[in-house]
């Protein structure tokens, strides 16, 4: 018999899908196996596929589990089926890439087989990926916060939301943060989506000094939860709903309510415990693409910061190529008044 079992076959929709080592332990805290994953992505199939459906999508695979190293897949993998369908992508370098773009969910299991756990959606579809029909905002605590903490900076966000226009959807990061996602019309590009979040950040930590930042330098954040608006950057993703986290519970970024959000905790939703929390409660996002909004009213308010600041953009992350009206790329303890331009 080998040693980590023999391989079997799943049929998922009209696929079936061979799985190999399937009593591989990928959690050993927990003895959690590959087998336990591939069938939360069985479970979770539908939803996910609502989730990311038809989206250019990076793979984050830990083939030795989650104790062993992981890599994020940014091109189809070597011996993809013939029926694995693929999207063209274009990094802020100017490259492009085919990334695995799922329509259907027999996807999961094949990428679950690989050793992926979590999927990383870019926020634009297949038809126009120059062009996010989603906003998402990353509530991400320090490591002297948690959970409670980001949910409250949520709140905040939900209510900045509101004021402008939006309705947000929350789920667990499946980490101590909070995911936040708003369906807009794919009407902007990169750049005016992650003004767009910007403006968003900036609210929210006006109306949460104590609590919230969107500053970039950890070293100004002063222990606050962080609005990581660079999150809408080109080629910047986040867990979709339903990804397995590498953590070593295997928790689950899992959509919820707005009054759910502040009844919970991210380690009530892993490998074992998501599939019945599904049955029960059924896809809590189903409706996510019933309304789609318009982020004219945060564009304005980033050009009222760009008037009342001066400088209303923000530094990119570090391996992105200098962008047009950025300030200087370089933390505020080292910079000096003649220090160049990084980017």
């Amino acid at each position: 018999m080998a040693k980590n079992g023999e391989p079997v076959e799943y049929t998922v929709g009209q696929r079936t899908v061979r799985v190999s080592s399937p009593d591989k332990i990928y959690f050993p805290d927990r003895g959690i196996t590959k087998r336990e994953v591939v069938e939360h992505y069985l479970a979770v199939g539908g939803p996910l596929l609502r989730a990311i459906g038809e989206r250019p999508t990076t793979l984050k695979r830990y083939p030795d589990g989650v104790t062993g190293e992981y890599f994020y897949a940014k091109r189809v993998p070597k011996g993809a089926p013939d029926w694995m369908e693929k999207a063209r992508i274009t990094f802020p370098s100017g490259r492009t890439a085919e990334e695995v773009c799922p329509t259907e969910p027999a996807v999961f299991v094949w990428a679950a087989n690989l050793g992926t756990f979590d999927f990383h959606p870019w926020p634009v579809r297949r038809p126009d990926v120059d062009h996010p029909d989603e906003l998402r905002i990353d509530v991400d605590p320090p490591d002297e916060l948690g959970f409670a903490d980001a949910v409250r900076v949520a709140g905040t966000v939900r209510e900045v939301l509101a004021d402008a226009g939006l309705t947000g959807y929350p789920k667990t990061s499946g980490g101590r943060g909070v995911h936040v996602l708003v369906r807009i019309r794919p009407e902007w590009d990169f750049v005016d989506v992650r003004h767009a979040l910007i403006a968003l950040g900036r609210e929210v930590e006006r109306r949460a000094p104590k609590l919230a930042t969107i500053s970039w330098w950890k070293e100004e954040r002063d222990g606050r939860v962080f609005i990581d608006y660079n999150q809408a950057a080109r080629d910047r993703t986040v867990a979709s709903s339903w990804s397995v986290r590498g953590t070593h519970r295997a928790t689950v970024s899992t959509p919820l309510t707005w009054d759910q959000l502040t009844e919970v905790h991210p380690d009530d939703f892993d490998v074992r415990t998501v599939a019945g929390w599904l049955a029960e409660h059924g896809d809590l996002h189903a409706d996510i693409d019933s309304q789609s909004f318009g982020i004219e009213t945060l564009l304005e308010w980033y050009e009222r910061d760009d008037r009342d600041l001066g400088q209303a953009e923000m530094p990119y992350p570090p391996d992105y190529p200098k962008m047009p009206g950025e300030p200087k790329r370089v933390q505020p303890s080292r910079a000096r008044p003649d220090t160049a331009d990084d980017g």
